[in-house]
């Protein structure tokens, strides 16, 4: 019981870190302003809880044209962290291995979870149609993968099925991944 109760509460904490460490990648990539002065509230919001491990790492890890690779180090240094005080607290058996491919996987099933969860946001949004700061940086960040599917799915009715093809394009990923790490786990 105490060992569930801790790993859903790291599990949480890293969750929130790494997410937010995915997402400053993912927003410095599509050049979205993060600014005090930009007036974009996730911005400020990522900033503040990735500053304290990004800047640090920035000064080992150099960015990749527009990729900010310290961004991805970071996020991935908080899953191997989470697998590895889970490995050491269930008795820090056999399969140590195992610990970075989980990582890996977990940093994976994060993203996608993450982008799940702003095409959600973006189509309730855009039933309410706000004029938002948050509203414009949520459909900044979800049109690039919309995009060549609408260019397939038309509207249908004059409503944009676009944002539930993704979604399930995306469930289908997490399916995908899931069997793809347990022929990994098994392979080793």
């Amino acid at each position: 019981m105490l060992y569930q109760i801790f790993s859903l509460l790291l599990e949480v904490a890293t969750s929130i870190l790494a997410g937010a460490s995915l997402l400053r990648l993912y927003m410095q990539y599509q050049r979205i302003p993060m600014s005090i002065r930009s007036g974009n509230p996730i911005g400020r919001f990522v900033f503040a809880l990735t500053d304290w491990l990004v800047l640090p790492l920035r000064r080992v890890v150099p960015a990749a044209g527009r990729w900010d690779l310290a961004s991805l180090v970071a996020a991935f240094a908080l899953e191997l962290a989470q697998f590895l005080l889970l490995w050491l607290v269930a008795g820090a058996g056999g399969g140590l291995f195992a610990v970075p491919i989980l990582a890996a996987f977990g940093l994976v099933r994060l993203a996608i979870s993450g982008m799940t969860g702003l095409v959600i946001v973006y189509a309730v949004l855009s039933w309410v149609q706000t004029q938002s700061p948050i509203a414009d940086v949520i459909g900044r960040l979800v049109a690039p993968l919309l995009m060549p599917i609408r260019r397939v799915v038309p509207l249908v009715g004059g409503i944009d099925l676009s944002p539930l093809v993704l979604l399930l394009l995306l469930q289908i990923a997490s399916i995908v991944l899931g069997s793809l790490q347990a022929a990994a786990l098994m392979a080793f």
